[in-house]
């Protein structure tokens, strides 16, 4: 029979475990965050962090990207201190207390950029394994076979990429895996909700007529001046045999047409009503003004007249069809997102000084704050399952 002291020793070493847990917010001493029973390993965090550092070099930058030395920061601040432009007649340097709120900003900006990938890619694979959805070891080879021959047609190519990116050929792996599976949910998400009927093309026609229709366009020739005496000169030189361009270069106030000897295309509704009333009553060939506007006198002619055309219900079916069907498709999909975001946040608990907004655990944002699913999409937008936050 066990010791009761063995019994006793065993389970206080137990109830201190869960307090240690507790304490960090369910995440053990080598993790940085917990997706459920998934933990996001501190070593991976450390690996990510330079590959985030490599990503973020200007073009043409040599060498090992650093990671910001926190919390002192002293590597950091040398290397900018080095980098440092010489400053402008009269300005002073940069103070070290300056450059360390400027490497202290960059860790942080790192940080959250790889703290909401990671965390991300785990709601990803969690999501695909709740809704039974798998993708095989040979299914994201043979993509990422795919994606290398169109983006390294070269092999050197390649090894330059993962040499300057900080990415071992697992990343990319994980990077593909994680493409697939978002693309196998939206597909899953969004089956069946591109289904239109035609009395919903009907109305989307009656209600949204002018977009499938084109107005009425005028070639015209116009001079515009700022006071009707000058349009009235400009009149009376037209009727008198001038051509357009010799009056337009002389009298025109309007730069662009005056430099194409007053020539202008304009459509039904598009210009002032006073004038677009004038230029669509009037014959081709008709001298007309001065037309009083806002911007001063007109006199134009019309050259060219061509009549404004509408496609029928039928002849407009298809891309009404396909405008709503993807709209379906988008509304189911941010449902889903919404669903999906709140989820797994809700399941996500982070590390003291690793807390991003995609935790559990972050501080409330105020109203006018990023919204918290947001910053996953700009950080992360795998495949076209996260796209949607972008649009």
């Amino acid at each position: 029979m066990a010791s009761p002291y063995r019994i006793l020793s065993a389970l206080c070493a137990f109830f201190v475990l869960v307090v240690l847990l507790a304490a960090c917010g369910g995440v053990p001493g080598n993790g940085v965050a917990r997706v459920d029973d998934s933990v996001i390993k501190t070593s991976t965090f450390k690996h990510w962090l330079t590959v985030a550092a490599a990503s973020s070099q200007a073009p043409g930058t040599t060498g090992a990207a650093a990671v910001p030395d926190a919390p002192k920061y002293t590597k950091c601040i040398a290397t900018k201190q080095a980098q440092q432009a010489k400053p402008a007649p009269g300005q002073p340097k940069q103070t070290d207390a300056q450059l360390k709120a400027a490497c202290e900003q960059d860790y942080k900006s790192l940080l959250e950029q790889v703290m909401q990938f990671l965390i991300s890619a785990q709601w990803i694979q969690n999501e695909a394994s709740d809704q039974g959805i798998h993708v095989s070891d040979k299914d994201v080879q043979k993509e990422f076979e795919k994606q290398k021959k169109q983006s390294f047609p070269r092999e050197a190519d390649y090894q330059q990429f993962l040499k300057s990116s900080g990415m071992n050929q697992q990343d990319i792996l994980l990077r593909v895996k994680l493409d697939l599976l978002s693309n196998k949910i939206r597909d899953k998400v969004t089956k069946g909700k591109g289904k239109v009927t035609d009395a919903q093309i009907a109305q989307y026609y009656n209600q949204n007529q002018s977009r499938f229709g084109q107005p009425a366009k005028r070639d015209v020739q116009v001079v515009l001046t700022k006071d009707k005496a000058k349009a009235q000169q400009a009149l009376k030189q037209l009727q008198g045999g001038a051509s357009f361009a010799s009056v337009a270069k002389k009298y025109s106030i309007d730069d662009a047409s005056k430099a194409q000897g007053g020539k202008l295309t304009v459509s039904k509704g598009q210009q002032e009503k006073a004038l677009d009333d004038a230029i669509f009553a009037a014959r081709v060939g008709q001298l007309r003004g001065p037309v009083k506007t806002q911007f001063g006198y007109y006199v134009f002619k019309v050259n060219k007249n061509t009549p404004g055309s509408q496609q029928t219900l039928d002849q407009s079916k298809a891309s009404i069809r396909q405008i709503l069907s993807t709209q379906n498709q988008q509304k189911a999909l941010q449902a889903f997102v919404k669903k999906f975001q709140k989820k797994w946040k809700g399941r996500t608990d982070c590390r003291k000084g690793y807390v991003v907004q995609t935790c559990k655990n972050a501080p409330k944002q105020s109203t006018t704050s990023t919204a918290p699913g947001a910053a996953v999409c700009v950080v992360l937008c795998l495949g076209a399952l996260l796209q949607v936050c972008t649009t």
